[in-house]
């Protein structure tokens, strides 16, 4: 009986050593916006545009986008073009392939009902140039010219918040 409550003792622990690890960064929300696609589809030269506040240029940064699409969605992936507009006006454009269904079919990500949300990564650990307003720009990119079944384009930026108890 002794030898298991040092072994629980051990892993107990082990275990708070972990959780510690893990709670010595986080990531704080600086942006988090949805807007809505029509009901008669995204056009293929309608834009989301989301203006964002970079307070910070010095900070670590993760970035997502956020996808609403109803179950009529005819694909299992969207493909998106992104341009990130800096507060000097330089210009960079990515390609985005967002999966949104595994190969049987089913819908990934959470939902209900018919409307299911994916969020996909799309940078990681990035630092801006500089600080100021950066205009992120999406388009769809699928080559149809008024695509169905997107219900939402969002974005979500976040600092990541690493704590240092040195300071």
């Amino acid at each position: 009986m002794d030898r298991i409550i040092k072994r629980n003792s051990k892993v107990t622990i082990l275990l708070a050593l972990v959780g510690l690890v893990f709670c010595a960064c986080g990531k704080k929300t600086v942006f988090d916006e949805y807007v809505t696609i029509p009901k008669d589809g995204w056009h293929k030269d309608s834009m989301a545009v989301f203006n964002v506040e970079i307070r910070n240029a010095q900070a670590i940064y993760d970035l997502d986008i956020k996808i609403r699409n109803r179950s009529d969605y005819p694909n299992s992936n969207l493909w998106l073009f992104i341009q990130v507009v800096s507060p000097s006006g330089v210009v960079v454009q990515d390609t985005l392939d967002c999966i949104l269904a595994d190969d049987q079919g089913k819908w990934l990500g959470s939902g209900w009902g018919d409307l299911f949300n994916v969020n996909q990564s799309y940078k990681r650990e990035v630092k801006f140039v500089e600080s100021g307003k950066y205009s992120f720009r999406i388009i769809q990119g699928m080559r149809i010219e008024d695509l169905n079944g997107i219900h939402n384009i969002g974005l979500c930026v976040k600092e990541v918040v690493v704590n240092d108890d040195d300071n």
